[in-house]
């Protein structure tokens, strides 16, 4: 990066949960204080490694995720914030730091802890107000526990609340969807992720697929789930900014956007993955390990990868065009370079197709485009 000043966002994977969701492919542990202890070891010793590699970089956001972060205690999150900010001096209200919760964790004192420490933006995974289609995800929480917990958190004075909610769950119908929907009109929430449920291996739910399949919605009554959603919310005033998240008054998610647009993202935690220079790689996915080659001065890393440039690029341009405003091709292309004559014929040829429509230099996905994303992403790359 020739010691230039880059944008760039940090991101902490917290793996605690009391419970494993039955969907689950993420590395989770037990929420038990050995552990706490080792993974606070463990993120210490690798922010000072990058120290050097940070000290000229303005910083975007800071992104604590899971596992559910907000196990971890306002005062360890404390620490790690005074680190960041020993090595890159910041001002808490200029940064966007966001803190994962899940319903059941959160409490007024709790919350409020995290809002005096710094924390200024909590994404809640409710997934739906269903309470049989909880049981179903093997959540720990009710419908009125979610909504009571987005309640609280905004009594905490911290005003950015974005909730993830999930369709084409088994079992799952239309008019389920539309109620849960209704019932987070009256939230005090900026920001929404809406996720389809998809069968990972190493998961409860993929062990049971065959019977789980079943149970879905068929491809029909997901896209009008979707559909839904998008016009719902828009009313709502969540409007769509990307094919899967809506934010009120412009409140985006400034540490998603980052991945959206390729920004450089470190990641910190057994199993988190990074994006530097280029190159994207993943810590190994078990704290014992994590934390001992930290101790031992070695990279914790187990997993790298490198595109050619021409890929690198059609991974990029696939990934921009998630974002409703499209990919300004001028301005990409003085990032990262002149695009090849191919991948320009592609999306000359999305465009007649009615998939991407095209305004001076920026291409952006049509309203049929966001329905069949994954076949314009496939091409791009």
């Amino acid at each position: 990066m020739n010691g230039d000043i880059r944008d760039i966002s940090l991101y902490f994977h917290i793996p605690f949960c009391t419970k494993k969701c039955d969907y689950c492919h993420f590395y989770v542990l037990p929420d038990k204080a050995p552990y706490h202890e080792q993974l606070m070891e463990g993120l210490i010793l690798d922010l000072d490694h990058w120290a050097a590699e940070l000290r000229n970089k303005r910083l975007v956001s800071i992104y604590f995720g899971g596992g559910t972060p907000s196990l971890l205690g306002a005062a360890p999150l404390s620490q790690l914030l005074k680190k960041i900010q020993s090595i890159i001096p910041f001002e808490h209200e200029q940064l966007e730091i966001t803190l994962e919760a899940n319903p059941e964790t959160i409490t007024k004192d709790l919350m409020q802890s995290y809002a005096d420490v710094g924390v200024n933006r909590v994404s809640i995974g409710i997934q739906s107000l269903d309470n049989q289609l909880l049981i179903k995800l093997g959540r720990t929480h009710h419908a009125a526990t979610a909504i009571k917990a987005v309640e609280t958190t905004a009594k905490t004075g911290i005003s950015n609340i974005s909730i993830d909610l999930m369709y084409d769950i088994p079992g799952q119908s239309l008019v389920a969807w539309q109620q849960t929907l209704a019932a987070i009109k009256g939230l005090p929430i900026t920001h929404l992720s809406l996720y389809n449920l998809t069968i990972e291996p190493n998961t409860v739910f993929f062990k049971y697929r065959e019977a789980l399949q079943k149970e879905l919605p068929d491809a029909d009554c997901s896209t009008q789930m979707y559909l839904e959603a998008v016009q719902q919310l828009n009313e709502n005033g969540l409007i769509q900014y990307e094919i899967s998240a809506f934010a009120r008054d412009n409140k985006y998610s400034r540490h998603n956007v980052g991945y959206w647009t390729g920004r450089p993202f470190l990641g910190f935690g057994p199993s988190a993955f990074s994006y530097w220079e280029g190159k994207r790689f993943r810590a190994v996915a078990n704290l014992n390990q994590y934390v001992k080659a930290l101790k031992e001065k070695k990279s914790p890393v187990d997993f790298t990868e490198e595109l050619p440039l021409i890929k690198h690029q059609r991974e990029l341009l696939a990934i921009g065009l998630r974002l409703c405003a499209g990919v300004d091709l001028e301005a990409f292309e003085a990032v990262h370079g002149k695009l090849d004559q191919e991948t320009v014929a592609t999306l000359q040829r999305l465009r007649c197709e009615g998939l991407l429509k095209k305004n001076d230099t920026t291409f952006a996905l049509t309203e049929r485009g966001m329905l069949f994303y994954d076949t314009v992403a496939s091409d791009v790359i």
